[in-house]
C-alpha cells in the first residue's frame, strides 16, 4: 500500500498521476502487486470505476494484461485495496497536520484544508467509492468496515491527545459532516447551489475547533426546556 499512500501524500498533495507505464525492473511480487494498486488508484481516478479494467490497469503499471490476474481476481478486488490505503494515507495527513502544533483554530483550519485538497485531487476515486457502495454488497460491507476504522483511529488521536473520550455519535456527526461537505465541495455541487465554499470551509473549521477544544455540541432547545424542567421536579 505504500506507493498508493505516497502518491496520495507526496508534494504536498499533488494531483494524482499514472505510474509511468515503462516496463518495471523485476522485483518480488510484493513490489508487483504495490505497483498495480498504486497505478489502479490513479487510473480509477481518472476514468472512474465502470470506466475502466484489468487490462489498462496493467499496462499502466508497466506489465502485461495477464500480470493482473496473478494478483487480483477482478477489479473490484484492487480497487477495494487502494481504498484502503487511500484511507490510510488520509488519516497519516491528518496526524502529520496535528503533530505540526498551533492553536486549536490554526490546527482546525489546517485539517479542514487538507481534506478538502485529497478530496478534490481525488474526486474521480471518491466518486467511483459512493457509487460502488450504492450498488455492490461486498462493496458496502468493505465500507462499513472502513467506518468503523476510522471512527477509532479518531478515538486513537484523542487518547494520544490526552482528550476525554467522546461519544460515538459525537465522532460520526463530525466524520459525516467533513467528508460530505468537502466531498460536495470536490463535486462543484456548492457552486452549482450557489453556496459560497469560503463560508462552508469555515462552519467546517468551527466543528473541527470546537472538537478539538473538547466542546459537545448544543442540545436541542427542546431537549435542553426538558432537561430544565427535570432538574426542578
Amino acid at each position: 500500500m505504500g506507493a498508493v499512500v505516497a502518491s496520495v501524500l507526496e508534494g504536498g498533495m499533488a494531483r494524482p498521476r499514472s505510474v509511468p507505464a515503462a516496463r518495471p525492473r523485476r522485483g518480488t511480487p510484493a513490489d508487483t502487486r504495490r505497483r498495480l494498486v498504486a497505478a489502479a488508484a490513479a487510473v480509477f481516478n481518472r476514468h472512474g470505476f465502470h470506466g475502466t479494467d484489468s487490462n489498462r490497469i496493467a499496462r499502466a503499471a508497466g506489465y502485461a494484461p495477464g500480470s493482473f490476474y496473478k494478483h487480483f481476481v477482478d477489479k473490484r478486488a484492487i480497487f477495494l485495496e487502494a481504498w484502503d490505503a487511500w484511507v490510510t494515507a488520509e488519516w497519516a495527513a491528518v496526524e502529520t497536520a496535528l503533530a505540526a502544533g498551533g492553536d486549536e483554530r490554526t490546527v482546525a483550519a489546517r485539517i479542514v484544508r487538507l481534506v478538502l485538497s485529497l478530496h478534490r485531487r481525488w474526486r474521480g476515486f471518491r466518486a467511483s467509492m459512493r457509487a460502488l457502495v450504492g450498488t455492490d454488497p461486498l462493496a458496502r460491507r468493505f465500507h462499513r468496515r472502513q467506518r468503523v476504522r476510522q471512527l477509532r483511529l479518531l478515538r486513537d488521536l484523542d487518547a494520544r491527545s490526552g482528550r476525554p473520550p467522546r461519544p460515538a455519535e459525537d465522532d460520526a456527526l463530525l466524520l459525516f459532516t467533513l467528508e460530505r461537505v468537502c466531498d460536495a465541495a470536490a463535486d462543484g455541487e456548492l457552486r452549482d447551489l450557489g453556496l459560497s465554499t469560503a463560508a462552508m470551509v469555515e462552519r467546517l473549521e468551527g466543528l473541527v475547533r470546537a472538537r478539538l477544544e473538547g466542546a459537545r455540541p448544543s442540545p436541542s432547545a427542546p431537549r435542553a426546556v426538558l432537561d430544565r424542567r427535570r432538574r426542578r421536579t
